[in-house]
């Protein structure tokens, strides 16, 4: 893993995306500097030389500088600086909300990795302008439209957009006279020249069944989920019990249930839909029904997306009556629509539920991660390594399935004890 394989990949940043891309070339540094010091020492070993010695033959044959003061093995004795890997790039909102992007730096024939937050609504400071604007999903969209051009014109060689939460994916299958807009999203950006979406969680899989050469990456955040619930319960214990909040999100809660080793329970719900669902207090959902047991249980829930809360709400309190003793979800992009935040500390006041684990994949600001029953699971090194793995041709297969890791986790767990 050399720099110069290293060069021709760069990450550039749309002003959602800000946050995150910054967190995902800081490991994008880390795992750089870490390869090239283990190369060093494999080779120091085969040709009898120091790491220092190597590292410096390295440094020299891929015009690197090296600098002192990193001393260490992860650096590579003397070590070697690190690629910048962030493109520079200035956005302008005009006063008609028009967006133009402006790359600074010359990306011809790179590998470009451009990152949007679709969901961050917090407020967002763009050139020349001296307030800060919040921006919707689709004016999000838009920037990242105007983003994906100018790489184009500036003739990237290959385009992946990064989307940690992916826009409309709730529109993937159509019941009436309706769009299919999940589809739409994807098929817009395919047809600008995007080769490759990467995503968390995405709500449905038949998202990517609609393109015609564009891939899409589907991460999953399983294994960052369970880094935190091992900190808050024993995985191990045998009144740990799985539990679907809905018959969609059957398939997720079964490979926790399934890697965990504990039962699988479900709540099926029946829906008036005459009814629009508003919030966590006024919804459609009729009736609820537990499929399992969770009297003296703890019990963990996991869904993809929450909105306004009311399905998660709902099931917390149903648990709660059925006796369940702890009540912990994990949501991979944890939206808070509308009221949802006073409606869970109205929730957590009366005793429904525990804790949430959340992902970075939404930014949120103190408002949500201020809250003491609210956990951030942070998943920017995951697509960090994923964007490695891409940019070197180096499969992904253990990255996308877990299972590994978890039985690892699992076993790291049982011997502390």
């Amino acid at each position: 893993m050399s720099a110069k394989e290293y060069a021709g990949l760069g990450i550039i940043a749309c002003p959602g995306g800000e946050d995150f891309a910054g967190e995902i070339v800081s490991h994008l540094r880390r795992l750089y500097i870490k390869r090239i010091g283990k190369k060093a020492r494999n080779l120091a070993e085969k040709c009898g030389k120091t790491p220092d010695e190597i590292m410096e033959m390295l440094n020299i044959g891929e015009g690197l500088a090296s600098y002192k003061g990193q001393g260490g093995a992860e650096h590579g004795g003397r070590g070697c600086k690190a690629p910048a890997f962030k493109i520079p790039a200035t956005f302008t909102r005009f006063p008609n909300a028009e967006f133009k992007a402006e790359i600074l730096s010359s990306i011809r024939g790179m590998d470009i990795y451009i990152v949007q937050d679709m969901e961050n609504h917090l407020p967002l400071q763009f050139k020349g302008a001296s307030e800060s604007f919040p921006l919707n999903v689709n004016e999000h969209f838009f920037c990242l439209l105007v983003t994906v051009d100018a790489a184009i014109q500036a003739g990237a060689g290959s385009i992946t957009v990064v989307l940690p939460s992916y826009p409309y994916s709730r529109q993937h299958k159509k019941k009436g006279r309706e769009g299919i807009t999940a589809i739409k999203i994807g098929q817009i950006l395919e047809f600008l020249g995007v080769r490759r979406i990467i995503t968390l969680d995405i709500h449905s899989r038949d998202i990517s069944n609609g393109f015609r050469r564009l891939h899409l990456e589907n991460l999953h955040a399983s294994y960052q989920i369970l880094l935190k619930l091992a900190k808050l319960i024993d995985l191990k214990d045998p009144d740990l019990v799985v539990v679907a909040p809905d018959t969609g999100a059957v398939d997720r809660n079964k490979f926790y249930a399934s890697s965990l080793g504990r039962p699988l329970a479900m709540l099926y719900k029946e829906r008036d839909y005459s009814t629009f669902s508003q919030n966590a207090s006024r919804n459609n959902i009729v009736s609820m029904q537990l499929l399992g047991s969770v009297a003296n249980k703890t019990v963990f829930m996991a869904d993809d997306i929450l909105g306004t809360g009311s399905t998660l709400i709902t099931a917390m309190k149903l648990l709660k009556e059925m006796g369940a003793k702890k009540v912990i979800c994990a949501i991979s992009i944890p939206l808070f629509t509308g009221e949802a935040l006073s409606h869970f500390e109205e929730a957590r006041r009366q005793g429904w539920f525990d804790s949430i684990i959340g992902t970075n994949a939404v930014r949120h600001g103190d408002a949500v991660l201020g809250k003491e029953w609210y956990i951030q699971a942070d998943v920017s090194e995951l697509f960090a390594r994923i964007i490695s793995r891409l940019h070197h041709s180096q499969s992904l297969s253990e990255l996308l399935d877990n299972r590994k890791v978890i039985q690892r986790l699992l076993s790291i767990q049982g011997s502390r004890s």
